[in-house]
């Protein structure tokens, strides 16, 4: 690990260490528990922006994923190949098109999300005392906060 940055102690700089380290790992597994589709970071991130944000254009999809239009042309073009997305005209504008999910796509994005919490559900059940769980759910309330800092 680097050396300490100034003014910081060594448990925060060992902490922040940490934390980015299991998250990824956590992603990898929640990663290898559901995607059977294959898809690509990019494609599962549109899909689940739509799902929470509902339709958008094209170009807005781009601005918020910070990809070149092209880019995001191509992760759209994949997922309406795979029934996950359907394009139709923009009522307030013809000349642009309306991305949104399809039901095939809302599936997907509940199967990997119910997959993925199973998993961990079960590997916590198994793994962990109740005990080791309740010290879990209050570290997670900790970092938490980190988002809201």
């Amino acid at each position: 690990m680097a050396e300490t940055p100034r003014g910081m102690s060594a448990s925060a700089v060992r902490a922040a260490h940490e934390i980015r380290v299991v998250i990824g790992r956590l992603r990898r597994r929640f990663k290898e528990t559901y995607d059977n589709e294959q898809l690509t970071p990019s494609q599962t991130s549109v899909l689940s922006r739509l799902s929470k944000e509902g339709p958008a254009s094209a170009s807005a999809l781009a601005a918020a994923e910070r990809v070149r239009p092209q880019s995001m042309a191509a992760t759209l073009s994949v997922l309406d190949e795979r029934g996950l997305i359907r394009r139709r005209p923009d009522p307030d504008d013809g000349r642009r098109q309306l991305v949104s999910l399809t039901e095939t796509g809302g599936a997907f994005l509940a199967d990997k999300r119910r997959a993925g919490e199973e998993w961990l559900a079960r590997s916590l059940e198994t793994g962990y005392t109740e005990a080791e769980r309740q010290t879990i759910l209050e570290a997670l309330a900790l970092l938490d906060r980190l988002t809201r800092a």
